[in-house]
This record gives structure tokens, sequence and C-alpha cells, in this order.
């Protein structure tokens, strides 16, 4: 029995050394296993990020490459070009007059090119009376006209024409006009370099001269006729007109300078404190008036101011209505 029993116990205890064994082995392999595992986890988070930081860095030039770069415009830059197809008078300059956007005023200095030419010019219209010079002012429809005329290429037209007068042209030889032209650029400062063209024009039709002349006297009567009344309070740093108004302003100047008139500027109160005092605010107005119109481009030798006080209604004073319609200035020609 005792054999018996000693041989059933030797294959038991094989058996739990065997398995033992096992579990030895297969903790080992399950350490093995586990190494690597942490292993290529931490050659992902250490080595890879790096790697891809590389590649990423690598790889902006290949973005920056992709980026669209913006649109260059390059700006128009008209030449100071006045030509006479009836004549031997010619001028081209690279230079002229130039304007800052939404601005009517000439941009100063002018270049002593352009002096020069205006100078040629004078000399040239001064010779030959029958002949007058155009000026064409442009603007595009995205400024703001801030002029009392009825567009910005007008008011740039004006302001080189008054440049022409003070340097001895005639204003009576000058015509002015104003035309859209979205095709003009400005540069990235804002400034439009010659938003203008220059023509010459020999008038020896006296028929049709006749009754050009006839045609102005007429429209320059309509302007006495009906003459532009403002209304607005002493002070005030700009004075809004509508585009009718800005239409008679124009007409207005232009009868100043074919006609040789003188621009009235007249100031008119309520009646409200005594004559003597109102006097003095109606030339105020009037004063007001004028200061606007010269940083408009009228010439200030052009115009005249004076005051009525309360001397002249238009409209009853015991209304309020009525004084607000009395408070006014109004602007025509002799």
């Amino acid at each position: 029995m005792d054999t018996l029993k000693r041989i059933a116990i030797k294959p038991l205890t094989n058996y739990q050394f065997n398995t033992n064994q096992m579990s030895k082995k297969t903790t080992y392999l399950l350490g093995i296993v586990l190494t690597i595992v942490i292993g290529m986890i931490l050659y992902y988070f250490l080595c890879c990020s790096s790697c891809c930081s590389e590649e990423k860095i690598e790889s902006k030039p290949d973005d920056t490459e992709r980026v669209v770069p913006p649109k260059v415009v390059n700006a128009t830059k008209n030449a100071f070009t006045i030509s006479d197809p009836k004549g031997d008078f010619n001028i081209t300059l690279n230079d002229n007059f130039n304007f800052k956007t939404s601005k009517f005023s000439i941009l100063e200095p002018v270049t002593s090119g352009v002096e020069n030419g205006v100078l040629k010019l004078k000399d040239y219209l001064l010779a030959n009376p029958s002949k007058t010079i155009d000026i064409t002012g442009f603007y595009k429809s995205d400024e703001t006209n801030t002029s009392v005329y009825p567009n910005l290429g007008l008011a740039r037209a004006n302001a080189v024409k008054n440049y022409l007068v003070l340097h001895g042209i005639p204003a009576k030889q000058i015509d002015t006009y104003g035309t859209l032209n979205d095709t003009i650029q400005p540069d990235d400062k804002g400034t439009l370099f010659g938003p203008l063209t220059f023509g010459l024009l020999t008038h020896d039709n006296a028929a049709e001269d006749g009754a050009a002349q006839q045609a102005l006297e007429k429209a320059c009567q309509a302007v006495r006729d009906n003459p532009l009344v403002l209304h607005f309070k002493s002070g005030q740093a700009a004075i809004s007109l509508t585009a009718a108004q800005r239409q008679k302003m124009a007409d207005i100047s232009h009868c100043v300078d074919k006609l040789g008139v003188k621009l009235l500027i007249e100031g008119h109160t309520d009646n409200d404190g005594d004559a003597a005092t109102n006097l003095v605010l109606g030339q105020k107005r009037a004063d007001f008036a004028k200061n606007y119109m010269v940083k408009n481009g009228i010439l200030e030798t052009t115009i005249e101011t004076s005051s009525k006080g309360q001397t002249e209604p238009i409209a009853d004073n015991t209304s309020a209505e009525g004084k607000a319609q009395n408070r006014r200035t109004v602007i025509t020609i002799n």
C-alpha cells in the first residue's frame, strides 16, 4: 500500500513542478511583452512627437508657397499733355496736378515742370484769343464729394482753373468739366496722379460763338432771377448742399468766369434784437459763406459780401417758421 502511495504521489509532484516551471516562463514572457509595449509607447511619445514636429517645421515653406499674395494694383499716372490740333503747341510731361482721394485741392508742391508748362500755355492763349483750354477732371464712384460742385471731377477741374488764372490765363479762355472714371487708381497712400485731361479748341465760327454767348447770358439771368438761398447757423463747419444747389453753384461759377461778373453773398436775419445788431449778424453770415466758398475753390477776388440785416424779410416774423426762413444767406451774381 505504501508502495502504491509513493507511485501515485510521484507523478503529482512532477506535475506540480512542471506547472510551476510553466508559470515562471509565462511570467517571463509577459514581462518581455510588457517591456516591448512600454518601449513602443515611450518611443511614440518621445521620439515620434519630435519627428512629427520636424515634419511640421519642414512643411511650413510648402504652406507658405500655397498662400496667394495680395493683388497689387498699380497707381494710374496720367501725363500732363496739352496739344493743339490746329496749331503748333504741344506739351507732354510725366508730372501733373495730383489730388488725394475724396479731395479737390491740388497737392502741393506743383512741380517746376508743370509750372513752366502752364506759363508756356499762358503765352500761347494770350497770343491766340480765339482758343480755349478745356479741363476735364475725373472722379471715382467710391469717392465722397464734399465740394460745392455737382461732382469731384468738376471741383478738381475748377481747382486747376484757379491755378491757371492765378498764373495769368484769362478765365474766359478756360472751360471746366467733370467725368466719372473708375479706371483711375490711387497709390497705397490715396494719391491720384493727374486725374485730368486737357484739350485746346479753336473758336473760328462767329455764328456758333454768338449763339453760345446768348445761351450763357440767358443761363446767368436765370441765376439772378432765382438765386441760391442757404439756411444755416453761424459757426457751422460746413454747409450741406443738395444736388440742385450744387448745380446752381456750378452755374454761378461759370457765369463769374465767362462774363467777368461778381459772386454776391448777402446775409439776412429775422427781427429778433435791434436793427444794428442784426446788421452785424447778417454780415457774419455772409462772411462765413464767403470763407466756405473760398475753401471750395472759388477765387476770393470774385466774391463780394454785404448784409441786409432784418430789412428784407421773405416771411412773417411773428412765427418761428417765418423767422427761420428770414435767417438766410443769398448767393447770386451782379
